[in-house]
């Protein structure tokens, strides 16, 4: 069980299952909501994911195409996590708002081509200058 928090408490999330994988992603929508940085998240299973606490939702069509429904504390403001149409089965939550952040490293870079000129995307990883597919769904 993986749990996590919003920065005033309001909002708890658990998380049943383990994280399928995790990214850094410097696309604009992540810059704006990084507060200029990119954004590293954990994909978990929809349906692994519970919280507590009311959630405001932000609907925007990504630079994928693909409509994605972002949810945040109405009291303090935090990013929980992100749902997309692109792969409707995963949910992105962010890695900062989980009790232990160590657990989740990213295991790639997305949206390089997207990132100004003094980031400094982690070159251990893979990077992709754009999204690479979504994991696949499994039964």
């Amino acid at each position: 069980m993986h749990t996590g928090r919003c920065l005033c408490g309001a909002v708890t999330l658990s998380i049943a299952g383990d994280a399928i994988g995790a990214r850094t992603c410097w696309c604009r929508d992540c810059q704006k909501f990084g507060g200029g940085n990119g954004t590293t998240n954990a994909f978990f299973r929809v349906d692994d994911i519970a919280h507590t606490g009311a959630l405001n939702w932000y609907e925007s069509i990504a630079d994928s195409g693909n409509t994605t429904h972002r949810a945040f504390c109405p009291k303090c403001g935090s990013h929980v996590f992100t749902k997309g149409s692109g792969a409707p089965h995963l949910s992105g939550v962010r890695v900062s708002i989980l009790d232990d952040s160590d657990l989740f490293a990213p295991q790639a870079v997305i949206w390089t081509s997207s990132a100004p000129r003094w980031a400094a995307p982690d070159a251990r990883l893979p990077n992709f200058p754009k999204a690479p597919p979504p994991p696949p769904a499994k039964d």
